[in-house]
């Protein structure tokens, strides 16, 4: 791959350095070690599996994961007790709050080595992950790189919620869901972190429940450090095992994106307000249908008024050319997508304008706070 350069740079305002002047991050010296932070609460049944992907990395000097334990309810503690107490290279800190940013400041200022990586206990990461991760930063001389978001799935219903979140169609197009060149980037997924930056720019901010990662990168650019894709590194991502859980996780970070659009305006992708003109286009479509059922609307005006069908039947074909293209997907996981994506969609566009219009106030993600999660094979 070639080394970066400013040609490698994307065309969108808000994938440069929009503060000051650019800069180099701080260089790390070969074989300072590593340390993994992973906020977890309720993941009985993933995170054996995201611990050991975690641990089997191969890193220069020495490697610590700090686990930051939210009030599970389905046994995670005592489960990360058990393996703490086996490996002495899980470090364990409380997350009583059970909020993800303040998990990872906590496992963060436990933390001893100068390269943060941050995991999420419902992923797994790729062999070789850390260590390409690491030469890409040390190439590139940037703060943060992130690589692809690699979707997977068990169940029907999960198999068609990773199908959506590969997709374009499904989650918009960022480049962690699919990008194919190296380049600076607005955000990175999880992200391979240089512990001097994090400490400079102030760690996540605590008062951010969703879109952390975007505010904690914001901030990174406007000091003026780089944050970089690479599409060598990939991490495999376990959606939420049922339709509720989705929709009430599509919610709240729809309305903490709104809080983000509130508070950081511009600065935020044209494609998060894509959700939300869907919705209100959706809602258009109601009022058209009622009005024309009931006559109150009638003649040249009802014609007129039914040109908002037109988008709503072209989202609809879209989403069932999607749902009937999948290779190798029985009729139950292309029925699931047909109702996935839409749920995603909206559920995210709902939130979205409840953000904006009132913010986000104390919004929590219930995806992960109550039942146990489907067992694993």
């Amino acid at each position: 791959m070639a080394p970066w350069d400013d040609r490698n740079m994307r065309n969108d305002p808000g994938s440069m350095s929009p503060g000051r002047a650019p800069r180099d991050a701080p260089a790390v010296p070969p074989g300072s070690g590593v340390s993994f932070v992973m906020p977890v609460l309720n993941e009985r049944e993933y995170l054996p599996r995201a611990i050991a992907s975690t641990l089997a990395q191969e890193v220069e000097g020495p490697l610590e994961l700090v686990l930051a334990l939210g009030p599970s309810t389905d046994g995670t503690t005592e489960l990360a007790r058990e393996l703490a107490e086996r490996d002495p290279r899980i470090v364990l800190v409380d997350n009583p709050a059970a909020d993800i940013p303040v998990g990872l400041n906590r496992a963060i200022r436990a933390s001893k080595h100068p390269t943060i990586v941050r995991v999420d206990a419902h992923s797994e990461l790729s062999p070789g992950y850390t260590m390409r991760a690491i030469a890409t930063l040390e190439r590139t001389r940037a703060a943060n790189v992130g690589g692809v978001m690699r979707a997977d799935g068990r169940t029907s219903f999960q198999k068609a919620a990773a199908a959506a979140y590969n997709s374009r169609i499904g989650l918009g197009g960022g480049a962690y869901h699919g990008a194919a060149e190296e380049t600076e980037a607005e955000s990175a997924y999880l992200g391979v972190m240089r512990r001097s930056v994090l400490d400079e720019v102030g760690l996540f901010d605590e008062t951010i429940r969703r879109g952390e990662d975007w505010e904690l990168n914001l901030r990174i650019r406007q000091a003026g450090y780089r944050v970089m894709f690479d599409p060598a590194l990939s991490v495999t991502y376990w959606p939420r095992e049922s339709w509720p859980r989705l929709a009430r996780q599509f919610l709240a970070t729809g309305r903490w994106r709104g809080e983000l659009v509130r508070r950081y305006g511009t600065r935020n992708s044209l494609r998060f307000f894509a959700p939300p003109a869907l919705l209100v286009t959706l809602a258009a479509a109601l009022v058209v249908a009622v009005l024309r059922g009931t006559r109150a609307l009638t003649g040249a005006a009802a014609a007129v008024a039914g040109i908002v069908y037109l988008p709503v039947a072209i989202y609809a074909g879209v989403v069932a050319a999607f749902a009937a293209s999948r290779r190798g997907a029985g009729l139950t996981e292309r029925a699931w997508i047909a109702v996935v994506v839409p749920t995603m969609h909206v559920a995210w566009g709902a939130g979205f304008l409840a953000g904006v219009t009132r913010g986000a106030r104390d919004t929590v993600d219930t995806s992960r706070l109550s039942g146990r999660n489907t067992p694993l094979p």
